[in-house]
């Protein structure tokens, strides 16, 4: 993995260490969660200018469903405000959930979690009624290093 300056000399479009094959007419968004199931919460950020477009949580639940959420999320907000930009994610599982229109997570549904279940059906009634119109891009972790969403808790 390249070690990228902040911003690289070869990009005007961010404040951020973007590498060159990465849009920053775009949003990355990521999860975290302590424990799985545990505390969960998610973000999206502006590629472009490194703003925090949005943030929820935290709420008991799982990094896959967060992930999730987080895309549709994105997509929701990009077309109320009629905007169109590229979405990244780091998560393959999301990434297809979204594309089958199902958060397929294996999380029991009990009391503790029924307020992200609401959230979870909001989001699939959402895909379904809707038509995606921005590229979704998983991004490559390992040549980019971590997304910029992301929240720094890893144990490295």
């Amino acid at each position: 993995m390249t070690k990228i300056t902040n911003p690289p000399d070869y990009r005007n479009d961010t404040v951020l260490p973007l590498p060159k094959e990465v849009t920053a007419n775009a949003w990355a968004v990521d999860a975290a969660c302590s424990g799985n199931p545990g505390p969960m919460e998610y973000k999206g950020v502006d590629l472009a200018t490194g703003e925090v477009i949005f943030h929820y949580g935290p709420i008991h639940g799982t990094n896959n469903i967060g992930e999730f959420l987080a895309i549709v999320h994105a997509l929701a907000l990009m077309q109320q405000k009629g905007i169109s930009k590229t979405i990244y994610s780091d998560s393959y599982n999301a990434i297809v959930w979204v594309n089958k229109k199902k958060c397929k997570t294996t999380l029991e549904r009990i009391p503790k979690n029924e307020q992200l279940y609401d959230v979870i059906l909001r989001a699939e009634n959402w895909l379904k009624t809707h038509k995606i119109t921005v590229p979704i891009i998983q991004w490559q972790t390992r040549q980019w290093g971590d997304i910029p969403a992301d929240f720094g808790r890893k144990n490295k």
